[in-house]
Parts: C-alpha cells; structure tokens; sequence
C-alpha cells in the first residue's frame, strides 16, 4: 500500500508543500520516522521534534510549515489528517478468511454474500449474517441474532440471542452483547431472578471495546446510537439509551435505565447512576460521579486529583472534622449578628 503525497492530499483535502511524487507506505511518529514514512504534527508540545526528523513527509498545519525541514501534506486539522492516513495504510488482518471447516452453523440461519467465518464460531438458529459479514474465531451467535453488512467480530466474542446491530459496526475480543441484565426481586432473604425479556440493539459504525459487556434489557431494550463509540471493559446495564456519537472511555459503568444524550463524552472511571437522562453535548472528566440529571450540556467533574501522599493525610484528616467545622461557622455566625445587631 503505497502513496504518493498527490494520492494522499487528495483524498485528505490538503495541499502539498514540495514533492507531490514522493511516496509513502507506512506511518510512524516525528522522531521515529525514516524514509518513506509520513508522520504527524498535531500537538505543539512535540514540535521539538519536527526539525530533526527523518520522515518522507509530515502531516502538519500552515502555522507549523516554515518549521518543516521536509515535504508536508497541510490541512486545517492534522489529527483527523493523521486518522485518514492510517485507515488507507491499515494493515490489519481481517478477523477471518472464509468460512473456516470447524465453524458450527445452523442449517435455518442466513448468511449473505463475502460472508467470513473463523474455527471454531457457532453460529445459531434463526441467525442472519448480511453481507460482508466477518466473524472471528471461536465467536457465539445466538439465537435469531441480525448482523448487519460489514460489521467484524474479533475473536471470542459472544452475541446472545435476538440481538440487533447495525452496519459497518466492529467488536472487539471478549466483549458481550446480550447478556442478562442485573434484575432480581428480594423474597423471603433470598433473591428471585427476573428474566430479561428485552434485547439490546446497536446502530449503524458502533465501535465496541475489548470484554465490553452490555446488558439485555428487561422488557423494553438496551439501545445504543449510530456512530457510538465504547472502550475496553465499560459496562453498559440493562435498559441504557446511549445518544450517537457519544464517547465512552475505559472502565467506565451506567447504571440501569440511564438516558444518555447525542454527542456526549465519557472520560475513564466515570460512573453514572440509573434511572435518569444526561442532555445532548456533556462532558465527564475521569472518575466522576453522576447521581442527578444533568439537563444542560458543558463539563462536570467529581473525581479527586492525584496529589503528594502527605498533602492528601492532612486533607483527609480535615475531611473527618468538616461537619464539626460547619457547626463551629453557624456559630461563629450567629454571634457575628448578634453583634451587628
């Protein structure tokens, strides 16, 4: 997969600074690139690095190009540059090559064209794989599941039965769709598990991280939006409407019959309580904790900054004496009026 910069500023939309013939077949980073590489400038805190490198040419803005000591391809926005650079450069295998011997596939299931199958998958009744579908190794369908065209299940993921996604969709190893949902009534000391009647269904370019779980619904379903994407172990709980385009980041849980708005962004560790919406375009920085609604879109922060272990003692002992420390302050301001008085 080679490209010459004229190819590239092309498909990019950019302008080309030097020898459009140059070619280029692979990306790396401004101090590790060699000939026939293209890097990327997008941060000002690496631009150091971008009179010394070696790289063919760079993906850079106008303001960073009298900086260039080689060819460029300039554009507005080098990271969504750099992004469509390595989808063309993209060498990754694909998660199966035809329909492999050991695959277990039900004879009512219907499969689409340029279908691809890896050892050992079971692929169940009533199933529907659209064209183009590729499924990894050791992968379960379940029961009257709907994959749509071109969506890829890396190795070892598991889809429960009836599930729902869309097109162009891509799971990564060891994620679940489907699965039951938290639901249990209290009887007699005891729990009694309610059966998760629901399903889950997923929109069209949903990109799903590694052992990502998400929960069936328990009558109504589990939805998540076109365009959604979701990083390694999130928890999505059973009955989430999740918004397109909305961003999850890692580790991050929603809690049952959360509404989740379009657009939104959900750092790490974020957890977000069930049973209420979040509007259109919030923002949550990393480990926070949402407990209300949030019915207007901006940045929300809970989380508790890092700092040096002695600093955080003393905090913490002050933490301890704030109830203390409020009734001492209502005092102090009573009597503060009773002098003015």
């Amino acid at each position: 997969m080679n490209y010459t910069l004229a190819e590239l500023a092309q498909k990019l939309g950019a302008k080309v600074s030097g020898d459009e013939t140059v070619t280029v077949s692979s990306l790396a980073t401004l101090e590790g690139a060699q000939a026939g590489q293209i890097a990327f400038l997008a941060n000002s805190k690496y631009r150091q690095s971008l009179a010394g490198t070696k790289a063919s040419a760079v993906i850079l803005a106008e303001d960073t190009l009298a900086d260039c000591p080689t060819n460029a391809l300039v554009m507005a926005n080098p990271y969504m540059g750099y992004a469509l650079v390595a989808q063309l450069l993209d060498s990754t295998p694909a998660p199966a090559k035809d329909i492999h011997a050991s695959a277990v596939i039900d004879e009512s299931a219907d499969i689409g064209e340029n279908v691809s199958i890896g050892a050992n998958s079971v692929i169940s009744a009533g199933v529907t794989l659209a064209d183009g579908v590729n499924i990894g190794a050791g992968c379960f369908v379940g029961e009257n599941a709907v994959i749509g065209e071109n969506t890829r299940l890396w190795a070892n993921v598991s889809i429960y039965h009836q599930v729902r996604m869309g097109q162009g969709c891509l799971v990564q190893s060891g994620s679940v769709i489907g699965s039951d949902g938290f639901g249990y009534a209290p009887n007699k000391g005891q729990w009694l598990k309610i059966p998760q009647l629901g399903t889950v269904v997923v929109g069209d370019r949903v990109e799903i991280g590694a052992s990502t779980t998400i929960d069936r619904g328990a009558l109504e379903n589990t939805v998540i939006g076109d365009g959604v994407i979701l990083d390694n172990q999130v928890q999505i709980a059973h009955n989430v409407i999740i918004g397109d385009n909305t961003a999850v980041a890692g580790c991050s849980v929603i809690a049952g019959s959360a509404v989740i708005g379009k657009n939104c962004t959900i750092a790490g560790m974020v957890a977000i309580n069930g049973h209420m919406e979040i509007a259109d375009g919030c923002v949550f920085t990393g480990r926070a904790m949402v407990t209300k609604a949030i019915k207007e879109p901006g940045v929300y922060s809970s989380g508790m900054p890092c700092m040096p272990n002695k600093e955080w003692n003393k905090t913490n002992a002050r933490i301890k004496k704030l109830d203390q420390m409020a009734q001492r302050i209502k005092t102090l301001e009573k009597e503060l009026a009773e002098i003015k008085k």
